[in-house]
């Protein structure tokens, strides 16, 4: 993994941690529905930005690489297995 990579995707778990740590709190505070739900909004949209961090920097190393080195099939598999598990 890229170090830029690594440090945007660490940067973005400490957000989405600090955002369910917030959701948990106004769970426990009886907090009105519609503001939870916002906040579980975000942290969805966070994640989400985390899986394109993470697939951007794997098409750029991880695939090039395996293409290089002739494992064509096993790197469409993975792709395949990925696109997937997203669709799910």
């Amino acid at each position: 993994m890229k170090t830029e990579t690594k440090a945007e995707s660490l940067k973005r778990l400490s957000y989405i941690e600090g955002h369910l740590a917030g959701v948990r709190k106004m769970i426990e505070e009886d907090k009105y529905c519609v503001d939870v739900l916002k906040q579980s909004f975000a942290i969805r949209r966070a994640l989400e930005k985390l899986e394109a961090i993470l697939l951007d920097g794997h098409l750029h190393t991880c695939v090039v690489t395996g293409i290089r080195d002739g494992r064509e099939a096993d790197v469409t598999a993975e792709l395949l297995e990925l696109y997937k598990l997203a669709n799910k």
